[in-house]
């Protein structure tokens, strides 16, 4: 296992080469710059644009601009806001957090639902609640993230306002009339995390149905229900352990989905995230902000395949990879 981590760590530097040569030349495809709103400003100079550019070497060759940037990379410096003349590292890390914790609370709340929701669903095959389930996940899948947002708010939110029911807040982390502390960041956290968790919901419930049916009709699950074991230890013991590998990957390839989907839901929950933040620099066109998040989001793709991989080999000891 150490000498396989070893070889895929060492097979990154190439590819993550090639991540920064093409994110670096899409970026700069773009059309339009950061400075385009100062050409109306009357208080500005042709000469101000001119010096402001050649302060960011925006007038450079392209080879010359990215072989910088790339040093910079190797240096952990993701480079400077085109348009507040900050770190862009400080800048991802000081809402990182944010995102995280919307992320961390979808994956497991999805995580929690989707496997006994998955194992009822299979061991009642063709029953009312495996068709109920069947419907709502496909109906979920299909609910665009922007949508199901504006829904959940018009709901719990403004609808229950209105009848004189508990609501829940509609937009920001917290309210600082109320101080802003443990509850009051759980009712916000509440409508993102479901608008969040429903599509993945949604598709590791399928996922588990799935391989649950296949496993439990192999020779080993007879074999274990011939010999008297429980029915809990048949199910969870020897059916859900292989069942679960299939899953394992999926939820890999998921950890960057939920970072991917936190761009729609939080803009529309105003919830201060890299997403939010991901959003606002591409409207207003900051190439090393845009980079910077475009790069982060990469590596996560590269480290939950790895995690992947290393997950199998923990849940299944016929895999070695040495």
């Amino acid at each position: 296992m150490t000498a396989f981590i070893i070889r895929r760590l060492v097979q990154l530097v190439p590819l993550l080469f090639g991540i920064t040569l093409l994110t670096f030349g899409i970026i700069n495809l773009i059309p339009g710059s950061p400075f385009n709103r100062y050409q109306l400003n009357p208080r500005m100079k042709p000469a101000d644009i001119v010096n402001i550019r050649a302060k960011y070497h925006l007038d450079d060759p392209w080879p010359q601009r990215y072989v910088a940037w790339v040093s910079d990379l190797a240096r952990g410096d993701l480079g400077i806001s085109l348009l507040n003349n900050t770190p862009v590292r400080d800048r991802i890390f000081s809402v990182l957090p944010n995102t995280v914790l919307l992320s961390a609370t979808a994956f497991f709340t999805a995580l929690l639902i989707s496997i006994p929701v998955g194992i009822i669903a299979a061991l009642k095959r063709n029953s009312f609640f495996d068709n109920a389930t069947t419907i709502g996940s496909v109906a979920a899948f299909a609910i665009p993230s922007v949508w199901l947002s504006l829904l959940l708010i018009i709901f719990f939110s403004v609808k229950f306002r209105e009848w004189g029911l508990p609501f829940l807040p509609i937009g920001q982390m917290g309210d600082s009339r109320s101080g802003g502390g443990f509850l009051d960041r759980l009712e916000h956290l509440i409508l993102p995390t479901v608008a969040l968790a429903l599509v993945q919901l949604a598709s590791w419930t399928r996922y588990i149905r799935a391989s649950m049916l296949e496993v439990i009709r192999q020779d080993f699950v007879r074999t274990a229900q011939a010999k008297g074991l429980k029915f809990r230890a048949v199910t969870m013991g020897h059916a859900f352990r292989n069942a679960l590998l299939p899953l394992v990957t999926l939820m890999g390839l998921s950890l960057p989905d939920l970072f991917a989907g936190a761009f729609v839901v939080e803009t529309v929950f105003a919830w201060n995230g890299i997403g939010r933040l991901a959003v606002q620099s591409s409207q207003q066109n900051d190439y090393t902000m845009i980079m910077g998040i475009t790069l982060m989001f990469a590596v996560l793709t590269i480290l939950g395949n790895l995690l992947a991989d290393v997950a199998y080999a923990l849940l299944d000891p016929r895999i070695r990879y040495d």
